[in-house]
């Protein structure tokens, strides 16, 4: 087997629909986020406001909002008990705001009943940083290797990165349980109205994919790896 070759062949079988559907769910999202960015919540309150009242009503006054940098970079910090809201949550009072916020408030709300998948997920952030990074590389020089150690070497390469096949799986879960959270909260607050729900679940709907997206990727670039060795070892 021509590795070169046949591994290029077998990446566009096994990796490019993932990473059309990668770039096809990142196109959705930022399309619905720019949509409802534009569409005005009618109580006129912003991200902030939202991710405020949402901590609050559920006993979380002592966790922090802040604002990050970057565009779209919302997330909730477990170590810190902090909800970071990008510069256009923050500030905006948007129909796409409210859902982001909601959102990530509702990681807050999983944080404090120990949702397991995210305590899970949490746990496995160190070890998938170092794993998702290094894998690839200790696989690349076990293929380079004569295969009497290079096989070996590469296995462990690939059970690195099994790990963050592993991550993105365990959140899913936790990012859909998030946003029902937060639907099912702003549908009976009354911090936005019945017809703006709709907007929020385009918005919530559409980021879910690029989950699905980057679990189905991780998976594949794993499924990648071990036939892509396999074959070398039939070789």
């Amino acid at each position: 087997m021509d590795l070169a070759l046949g591994g290029y062949g077998l990446y566009l079988l096994v990796s490019l629909p993932a990473l059309l559907l990668g770039l096809w769910a990142q196109a959705k999202v930022q399309g619905a986020f720019k949509k409802y960015s534009k569409v005005r919540t009618y109580t006129g309150l912003n991200g902030s406001d939202i991710a405020r009242r949402m901590l609050d009503s559920h006993g979380l006054n002592h966790v922090k909002i802040e604002q990050s940098r970057g565009y779209l970079s919302d997330h909730y910090d477990p170590r810190t008990k902090t909800l970071r809201l990008s510069p256009q949550v923050y500030q905006t009072p948007s129909v796409a705001s409210a859902g982001i916020a909601a959102h990530e408030a509702g990681h807050a709300i999983q944080d404090a009943q120990d949702y397991s998948m995210l305590r899970m997920r949490t746990t496995l952030v160190p070890t998938v940083q170092i794993g998702s990074w290094l894998g690839p590389i200790i696989f690349i020089i076990g293929l380079l290797l004569q295969p009497a150690m290079g096989t070996t070497l590469a296995w462990v390469g690939i059970s690195l990165f099994a790990l963050t096949a592993v991550f993105a799986i365990i959140t899913l879960p936790v990012e859909l349980d998030a946003s029902k959270r937060a639907k099912s909260w702003l549908a009976t607050s009354g911090v936005i109205y019945n017809q703006e729900n709709e907007g929020v679940a385009r918005v919530l709907d559409a980021a879910a994919l690029t989950y699905v997206a980057a679990a189905i990727q991780a998976v594949s670039t794993l499924l990648y790896y071990v036939m892509l060795l396999s074959g070398r070892s039939r070789d």
